[in-house]
């Protein structure tokens, strides 16, 4: 008989997403996680010096606190609390002047200069609608018929143009540079059918609640998480790796927060070949190069914007943009690379000491890429803020290889879980009507290579729980937490 109700494997926040929703659902839960502490990819650690406290990977987050789920689960209560820098992100530009993500539609559209009208009927229509549409968005797209039909429709037809078009639709070069950088952050290629639906999802959630920094660290979302799934009864078992489902206890359903090809290695025989075959040619994007620094003062940007910003893209332009990622996605290194960067500490004095700051940047690369990009890097800095070497005091560099040693769901140091290239965020991991089952009942996929894909939002491992819910508990939830009372 099954000692336990569920085992879930893996402690990021959609393995704690899922484990809390099943936990509150009256269920025994028992979590495993093979690192000392939870997080996955939302971990706060001391990485440069002691004092400065950095996010060795997500930092900066507009789906968490727009996602349905974790906002069902109030996670405030738990101690997490959101700071807004004033502009969410910026984009400058070598003439000095830089486009915004603002929180109203109109203040980013009033940056964009020629094409301000352009974004004012792309995105006008959506503004205050996340709440309506983020259920719809965050979901598998077949899995229900949505709940406001007309306006997913809306916004279906702006999704249609693909992002490697946006240069011409608009009539000037800020806003396609603004538009595909946001692109970027799912690791899609702007060829991606999904490109431009990923940008635009960005932008609506900045305009509805903008993208957040949690005081303390991305840490503070996965510790609320922990402590609700505890409250509600549930066990956490840390410096526990699992390399079989057969050595831990019986359960009646194992949800597993992991790769699809440690979903193969890790459930083994329980699964059939032709199965186990197809999780082991998943296919995995790009990978990252990540500094983090130490700085003894803040970044002396040359746009005033940036200063504000709690994230900064670094590239002149949308070609420069399109270069980069294109180069990536053909295995070359790109030069000069496109840069995403993120500056918690202007809006929260609890990452750094007194006066200095902490600061964050990332390049695409090839899948395992192992070579040294810092000075490219450092370079492309330098070009929008001149003298940024001199303020440097510490460095920590992570390759791929070291991302996916500190978390090994990112293979070749993909933090997006999965390629985003033709339907790779929807149809992931494969072509199925229910992604989070597997021909075992007893097994589900709950990890960001499932729908609706990478971003700490939890939405995957709520979807994993529902469907366990109702096929090994007979428990239904509704599609879209927002209408889930059972987490209220």
């Amino acid at each position: 008989m099954a000692q336990l109700d569920v085992i879930v494997v893996g402690a990021g926040p959609n393995g704690l997403t899922a484990a809390a929703v099943m936990a509150r659902a009256g269920l025994s839960v028992r979590v495993y996680e093979a690192a000392d502490s939870v997080g996955g990819g939302a971990r706060t650690r001391e990485l440069t010096e002691p004092g400065f406290r950095h996010d060795p990977c997500s930092a900066v987050h507009p789906l968490a606190i727009g996602s349905p789920v974790l906002q069902r689960l109030d996670l405030e209560r738990h101690g997490l609390q959101w700071l807004q820098p004033e502009i969410a992100m910026a984009h400058p530009f070598p003439d000095g002047t830089a486009g915004v993500l603002a929180r109203s539609v109109q203040e980013t559209a009033a940056s964009l200069g020629p094409d301000a009208r352009a974004y004012e009927r792309l995105m006008g229509p959506f503004e205050g609608r996340w709440g309506d549409l983020a259920g719809d968005l965050l979901r598998p797209p077949w899995a229900a018929w949505p709940e406001h039909p007309l306006q997913l429709a809306r916004f279906g037809l702006r999704a249609a143009v693909p992002a490697a078009l946006l240069d011409r639709v608009f009539h000037a070069e800020k806003a396609p540079a603004l538009l595909a950088g946001m692109t970027a952050h799912s690791m899609a290629p702007l060829t991606a059918p999904t490109g431009t639906a990923i940008a635009l999802v960005f932008a609506m959630a900045a305009h509805s609640s903008g993208w957040p920094v949690p005081r303390g660290g991305s840490q503070a979302i996965v510790d609320a998480l922990a402590a609700d799934l505890v409250e509600h009864g549930g066990e956490i078992v840390l410096d526990h790796p699992v390399p079989r489902l057969g050595e831990l206890p019986a359960a009646r359903a194992y949800l597993l927060d992991v790769s699809p090809t440690a979903l193969a290695r890790i459930a083994g025989s329980r699964l059939p070949d032709r199965f186990r075959y197809r999780l082991a040619r998943y296919r995995y994007g790009p990978g990252v190069y990540k500094i983090d620094y130490a700085l003894d003062e803040p970044v002396p940007w040359t746009a005033r914007e940036c200063r504000r910003a709690g994230t900064v893209h670094l590239a002149p332009g949308f070609a420069e943009i399109t270069s980069a990622l294109s180069a990536v996605q053909a295995g070359r290194t790109p030069d000069p690379p496109f840069l995403i960067t993120a500056q918690p500490s202007v809006v929260d004095p609890t990452r750094a000491p007194a006066g200095a700051h902490t600061f964050w940047v990332y390049a695409h690369v090839p899948n395992g890429y192992s070579g040294d990009l810092t000075e490219a890097v450092e370079r492309q800095v330098e070009r929008f803020a001149p003298g940024f070497r001199d303020i440097v005091r510490a460095r920590h560099v992570s390759r791929p290889a070291d991302l996916e040693a500190d978390n090994a769901n990112y293979v070749g140091g993909d933090i997006a879980c999965g390629s985003a290239a033709g339907l790779g965020l929807v149809a992931r991991p494969g072509l199925r009507w229910t992604p989070y089952a597997t021909p075992d009942p007893a097994v589900y996929l709950c990890s960001a290579a499932t729908p609706p894909g990478p971003g700490v939002h939890g939405m995957c491992g709520y979807h994993a729980a529902r469907i366990a819910l109702a096929r090994r508990f007979g428990v239904r939830l509704p599609i879209d937490p927002a209408r889930d009372h059972a987490l209220a």
